[in-house]
């Protein structure tokens, strides 16, 4: 579960165990955007707002 615009802990650990070799390049361009959308994300929201398990993934992610 993640919060209102923000990439699952799932979707995540899924783009960063699948080795960029056997990616489409549809793949990586939605890697691509969603990664950023997700900087952005974790940027505006107050940590105040992220659930527990969102906080643990910027903390993990470097993104706190």
């Amino acid at each position: 579960m993640s919060d209102t615009g923000r990439q699952s802990l799932t979707d995540k650990i899924g783009a960063a165990i699948k080795p960029d070799s056997e990616k489409s390049t549809t793949e990586h361009v939605g890697d691509t955007v969603k990664g950023k959308a997700d900087n952005v994300g974790s940027t505006v929201q107050p940590e105040s707002e992220k659930s527990y398990i969102q906080q643990a993934a910027d903390t993990i992610t470097g993104k706190k």
